[in-house]
């Protein structure tokens, strides 16, 4: 057996999820729409900008800090925040890093943020005031931590980066135990699928029954679902293009469920 399986065979950890986000970049309801999905009353049709809290051995990991950051920190009532991972650098996934000062004045230290060196580049621009000579009291403090595309630990914690293109935009997902998170791709190549076999969980995105340029849409995630055969599949990053969250679950396999906010699931 391949080593890197041994190793997750071996470790056994339970993990909590809590779905923090679950839609696109404009979320729904959608600004100045009236669309059957926006005008919907159901939550569950209701959806911030994703993100994913991955709780592992007391550890708790957030995956992406977009503008809803705030609001669901807010929402899940979160004390304790151990490392950001970022699968890229669109706004919708990262522009809600400056509300970790919290964070850092309640932990009494900075905060761990793990991205690639492209991501990294665009952190310091756009958060350009936290990396300058002269810092302004209060700003946000952060660890940058890089990430490539081999496995690395957070306190004992195995993560493994699993490459995807967002159209010819390469993003990462992240794999922790037999938990994977994949959001805004459309391509995976053979050798990066590789990472997600044995799956208990996984989760990726499906914007829209429609194809798309730079996310799978509901066929694509289904025939991703298809050939990796994890236990469940939940999708994510879903557009009010979709359709009423209840109607499109009664078309999924039983064993594929369109997240929702507020989800809670155990690995």
């Amino acid at each position: 057996m391949n080593s890197f399986f041994v190793v997750l065979a071996v470790m056994q950890q339970e993990i909590n999820i809590e779905f923090l986000g679950t839609g696109t970049s404009q979320g729904i309801p959608v600004v100045a729409c009236d669309c059957k999905v926006c005008a919907s009353e159901n939550t569950k049709d209701k959806r911030l900008r994703s993100s994913l809290l991955v709780e592992v051995n007391g550890l708790k990991i957030v995956i992406d800090a977009g503008p809803d950051f705030r609001q669901q920190m807010l929402k899940t009532n979160l004390r304790q925040l151990n490392a950001i991972l970022l699968t890229h650098e669109h706004v919708d996934h990262l522009f809600g890093l400056d509300d970790i000062r919290s964070f850092n004045w309640v932990q009494g230290h900075p905060t761990d943020i793990y991205a690639e060196a492209r991501v990294q580049e665009a952190i310091k621009r756009v958060f350009n005031y936290v990396f300058a000579r002269y810092k302004y009291p209060g700003i946000p403090q952060m660890n940058l931590h890089l990430v490539e595309n081999k496995p690395f630990e957070i306190d004992e914690v195995r993560i493994v980066p699993i490459r995807g293109l967002h159209y010819k935009l390469p993003v990462f997902g992240y794999r922790i135990g037999k938990m994977a998170y994949m959001t805004d791709v459309n391509f995976i190549e053979e050798e990066e699928m590789d990472k997600l076999k044995s799956l208990d969980i996984l989760i990726i995105n499906a914007l829209r029954k429609e194809k798309h340029i730079s996310h799978f849409n509901l066929d694509e995630a289904l025939n991703l679902v298809d050939e990796v055969k994890p236990q469940k599949a939940y999708f994510t990053h879903i557009s009010h293009l979709m359709g009423l969250h209840d109607e499109v679950q009664k078309e999924l396999p039983e064993n594929v469920f369109l997240a929702y906010d507020g989800l809670k699931i155990k690995v």
